[in-house]
């Protein structure tokens, strides 16, 4: 709602503009007739002051380290719920009732199957492929196989497309691991829950029984949870500017695995591990350290900071208690990389130096372990949190489809290039 107005002075004109205010967080200034009043835009790049859209799923207090889904506390949902309820709760606005529960898991489970012809379809891939490579395009395929679920304008379809992606993401997760390792895709069995599932179609072979693990499945289900959605982040933003168009719902998630697959985004664990591994032993963290601290050093501290976040990342208390219980119970007490991450987090909380530019460990930082703990090789990381983010991406375009105010997404620009200039003929040029 409009709360009152701010005035905006440009040279000898003043223009007012309404001034919104949201449930909780500051209050945002509408420049949406800006241009017809003044003739001017704004500049921002990365859109980090600028509000694109209205929304009810995510909300983040960065300053204070807060994350909360449809107002639910990240801590409460990784502690008491499941990762299902988690996609409940996205998608419609409450969580579940225990009929709403056992419908939703019925629905997503009994969606787990994909397209037998999909599997010559995967067989078109380089064997050394990346798995993310993979789920762009099969994800992006799922239009050409699910053809009768792509029409956005009819509810019942949008629902039939969002159960299907849900449903499916991990399968092709799995598959597309399978792939890379050259063993047989597994199929899904539906007396398994979603995380267990999703396990056994990674690691069970067919020459002998797989028993799921309850605490590594319980363990990735809340991996999951911490990464189901992350408010306007730049997949999401990309997930959302690709529907603005109109385009189909598997294009959009394709969009957003796309993103997603960015080093500066998804890829953080994975560069995260590769750091610990770089540096390899605690004795060696003082000179990586000082290399951290040194400005003419191009080496940099993965896993640290959030561009968000500008307190304690709420989801990294949850990942640190994560990756103990996997690296317990597993056995392994004595993990070199992860005496370099206490270390290294012992360090980022209390040297000025860390403190001061709040370089605080973030949900990567002890992923990465946990996950290559679990057996995952480091290029699937970035595909886990695909299969994760999936529901959020979901739940954001359910949303921008439904929002009558939605219009094409088109940001503006400062053009910097060459003036109006004439075309000059080839015999004339020098």
């Amino acid at each position: 709602m409009t709360a009152h107005t701010t005035t905006l002075k440009i040279d000898d004109k003043v223009v007012d503009l309404p001034v919104r205010e949201g449930t909780i967080g500051p209050a945002v200034v509408d420049i949406g007739k800006l241009y017809a009043q003044t003739g001017m835009f704004t500049y921002d790049p990365g859109f980090t002051s600028t509000a694109a859209c209205e929304s009810k799923i995510t909300y983040i207090d960065g300053d204070e380290g807060v994350l909360l889904y449809r107002g639910y506390p990240i801590e409460q949902l990784a502690e008491h719920g499941d990762f299902l309820e988690t996609c409940y709760l996205l998608l419609y606005g409450e969580l579940p009732t225990p009929t709403q529960k056992a419908d939703f898991d019925y629905r997503v489970t009994r969606h787990t199957m994909v397209h037998e012809q999909m599997m010559r379809f995967f067989q078109g891939f380089r064997r050394d492929a990346h798995p993310m490579a993979v789920m762009v395009a099969s994800v992006g395929a799922m239009s050409a196989f699910y053809h009768d679920s792509t029409d956005i304008s009819d509810p019942y379809q949008r629902m039939v497309a969002s159960m299907r992606m849900i449903a499916k993401m991990p399968t092709l997760a799995a598959m597309a691991f399978k792939y890379s390792i050259g063993q047989p895709f597994v199929y899904p069995k539906n007396d398994l829950d979603y995380t267990s599932n999703f396990l056994r179609m990674c690691f069970a072979v067919p020459c002998e029984e797989y028993k799921v693990n309850p605490v590594l499945s319980r363990a990735l289900d809340r991996i999951f949870i911490l990464h189901a959605d992350h408010e306007q982040n730049a997949s999401t933003s990309t997930v959302r500017l690709a529907g603005s168009s109109g385009a189909n719902p598997f294009a959009c998630i394709a969009a957003g695995i796309a993103c997603l697959w960015g080093p500066a985004h998804g890829g953080a664990n994975e560069a995260a591990l590769q750091m610990l591994q770089e540096i390899g032993h605690v004795e060696n963290i003082p000179k990586y350290i000082a290399k951290a601290k040194d400005k003419n050093d191009p080496f940099r501290l993965m896993g640290f900071g959030h561009r968000v976040y500008k307190n304690y990342d709420p989801r990294a208390k949850i990942m640190q208690k994560t990756c103990h219980e996997v690296l317990g119970e597993l056995g392994i007490k004595d993990d070199p990389l992860l005496d370099v991450a206490v270390e290294l987090e012992r360090i980022a909380l209390s040297d000025p130096y860390f403190v001061e530019k709040k370089l605080y460990p973030n949900i990567d930082f002890y992923s990465g372990i946990t996950l290559k703990a679990m057996g995952f090789p480091t290029d699937m990381f970035t595909v886990l949190f695909a299969l994760a983010r999936t529901v959020g991406w979901i739940g954001q375009w359910k949303e921008m489809i439904e929002d009558p105010s939605q219009r094409i997404g088109r940001p503006r620009q400062i053009y910097t290039g060459a003036p109006r200039r004439d075309y000059v003929a080839m015999a004339q040029r020098r």
